[in-house]
């Protein structure tokens, strides 16, 4: 099968989060949006398929998810994965952030103390705070454009008040796909102070060529219990507004207490859509998959090539999952507010500023290069203009 990722679609009008809001959020409805974390590509026609199908009945009540539901997931990190799970394991939520939240909830108290690693994905921090729960940094390291995690940081700052820690795995903005080593690390730390770990994996599926994406539940049973997956088919398959997502608990009691704050707040219900484009995106989507990252992969080289070239002022951090793109701009010289202001209003591209991951994305900019590889030229182009104006 053969699927044109040089396609542009216009999605100006369709009430479109990157698109629709630019003049809000950026001030600026002509900047070319490459921020929010979704996709300018056509939704696999697999999954089109299978969702004007079921349109077809015409009859959309209350509805349940079905056992394929549960086995598409299974499967899928099965094959893609080598993570071996139970179907039972899995709980539904509407999203991500939304499980973050809800297992804030369920497995913590008021007072209780949630360690974050930042920079990093900017909703974890109010998931924690907004609950009355105290926030930990434990900052990642840079050095010389890799990011890692700073172990020895995160054993001081655990307390008899440490209950949990959230990681992102794969790490959103930085790029980094966890390895074995570094996952034994922090597993081993989290075991002997009995800490929960709370993985957002929603990435797991964009591992790009030639790294690996560990589950960090998938490390051993020991570790299985005490660890809270999400992940979700949004990101790898653009459907973000049909929220669908899966939390993976093999521990009965915490899936308990998960699935209990879940009808509390009577969320369980989902949406019919979702079902259905979750079913054929992880029972059809293999082949896709690859042919995306491949796009996706020389989007990145495209974006690499072009800054050494033409903007050695901003480095690339190489990314090893996600198709977002983590630029150092501390060359320029500017602050997190000069920065956003240079590329809404010189450069005429709208980025995610580096400060709003928290300590440690000072200097940097999240550029997300999911579209077509025209637009990521004419931005880059758009850029380098505003550099050389600059110089």
């Amino acid at each position: 099968m053969v699927w044109n990722f040089d396609e542009p679609i216009n999605r100006d009008g369709t009430n479109c989060v990157k698109y629709d809001l630019r003049n809000e959020i950026f001030g600026n409805k002509d900047i070319i949006p490459m921020w929010i974390a979704d996709t300018d590509f056509r939704c696999p026609d697999f999954i089109i398929k299978a969702i004007k199908e079921r349109l077809n009945h015409e009859i959309f009540g209350y509805s349940f998810r079905p056992a394929e539901y549960y086995r598409s997931i299974s499967h899928w990190l099965s094959d893609i994965h080598g993570w071996q799970i139970e179907d039972e394991w899995i709980s539904f939520c509407p999203g991500i952030v939304s499980a973050l939240n809800i297992c804030t909830l369920s497995f913590t108290r008021p007072g209780d103390s949630i360690i974050v690693q930042p920079p990093v994905y900017p909703p974890f921090f109010p998931s924690v705070e907004s609950h009355g729960r105290n926030l930990v940094m434990n900052p990642l390291k840079e050095t010389d454009g890799r990011w890692t995690m700073d172990f020895d940081s995160l054993s001081n700052l655990i307390s008899e008040q440490t209950k949990m820690i959230i990681i992102c795995n794969p790490h959103n903005p930085v790029g980094r796909a966890w390895n074995y080593e570094e996952i034994k690390k922090l597993t081993d730390i989290c075991l002997k102070n009995n800490i929960l770990i709370l993985s957002d994996e929603i990435h797991c599926d964009l591992v790009l060529q030639g790294n690996v994406h560990t589950n960090i539940a998938g490390i051993s049973k020991e570790v299985s219990d005490i660890t809270v997956t999400c992940i979700a088919p949004s990101k790898t398959f653009n459907l973000g507004g049909l929220s669908t997502s899966s939390v993976i608990i093999s521990n009965p009691i915490l899936r308990k207490y998960f699935n209990k704050t879940i009808e509390r707040i009577h969320i369980s219900n989902g949406n019919i859509f979702g079902t259905v484009a979750s079913i054929a995106a992880y029972t059809e989507g293999k082949e896709w998959r690859n042919k995306f990252l491949e796009y996706i992969n020389r989007n990145i080289i495209l974006t690499e090539e072009f800054f050494r070239k033409n903007i050695p002022e901003i480095i690339p951090v190489h990314p090893e999952a996600t198709y977002m793109i983590w630029l150092d701009c501390r060359k320029l010289g500017m602050t997190g507010s000069e920065l956003q202001d240079f590329f809404v209003n010189k450069a005429g591209v709208g980025l995610n500023e580096g400060s709003t991951f928290g300590p440690g994305g000072e200097g940097f900019m999240r550029m997300n290069l999911a579209t077509t590889s025209s637009l990521v030229l004419k931005a880059l182009d758009r850029i380098a203009n505003a550099v050389n104006g600059i110089r």
